[in-house]
C-alpha cells in the first residue's frame, strides 16, 4: 500500500517525515506534498484529486490534513468531503467504517505545534534546557486548549530555553 499525504505547509511535511516511518512501518510507502497554506491547498485540491483519480491504484490512499485555524471544523471537513466526492473518490466519512475508501480527510483542531505539546517528554528531550517541570504546568497539560495560540506558546517555551532566539522557525522545529 502507498499513501499520498496532502498537507498545508512544509513544517507538517517535516514532522510527518519523522513520525510516519515509526507509525506505518516498512510495508507502507508514502509521499508528502506540502502547500503554501490552507488556502493554497484547498484551491488546488480539486485538480490534484482529479489527477490522482486518473492513475491511483485502488489499494492506495490519500490523506488530506489541514489545521482548523479557528474555522468551524464541521464546515471545513464538509468542504474537504465535498471536493473528494465531486472528483469521484469515496471518503472514510462517506462510506462508513466497514466499506472501502480512498480519501481520508482530517482537520487538526490546533496547529502542528499542539502535537509537540502533546508529547512533552519528546519536546524536553529534543530541546535541551526546556524545563522538565513543563508537564506540571496546567496550561500545557491539554495541548488543544493552550490559550493564545500553540505556535506562540511553543516559541516562548523554546526561547526561554535558549532556542529560536530570532523567532520560531516552524520547519526547523518540526524537524
Amino acid at each position: 500500500m502507498h499513501i499520498e499525504f496532502l498537507v498545508e505547509e512544509l513544517s507538517m511535511k517535516e514532522a510527518l517525515q519523522n513520525l510516519l516511518p515509526k507509525i506505518l512501518g516498512e510495508e507502507i510507502t508514502f509521499d508528502i506534498h506540502p502547500y503554501q497554506g490552507k488556502t493554497d491547498l484547498l484551491s488546488k485540491l480539486p485538480n490534484r484529486l482529479r489527477g490522482y483519480k486518473s492513475w491511483l491504484p485502488d489499494e492506495d490512499r490519500i490523506v488530506v490534513l489541514v489545521d482548523e485555524d479557528r474555522e468551524d471544523c464541521k464546515l471545513l471537513k464538509g468542504k474537504l468531503e465535498k471536493i473528494a466526492i465531486n472528483t469521484g473518490f469515496s471518503t472514510k466519512t462517506s462510506v462508513g467504517i466497514s466499506q472501502k475508501f480512498q480519501v481520508l480527510n482530517r482537520v487538526a483542531i490546533e496547529e502542528l505545534e499542539a502535537w509537540f505539546f502533546g508529547d512533552l517528554h519528546a519536546l524536553i528531550n529534543a530541546y535541551p534546557g526546556v524545563s522538565p517541570n513543563l508537564e506540571n504546568q496546567a496550561k500545557y497539560r491539554e495541548a488543544d486548549a493552550i490559550t493564545g495560540g500553540t505556535w506562540e506558546a511553543l516559541e516562548k517555551v523554546l526561547q526561554r530555553a535558549g532556542h529560536h532566539k530570532g523567532g520560531l522557525e516552524k520547519t526547523r522545529a518540526a524537524r
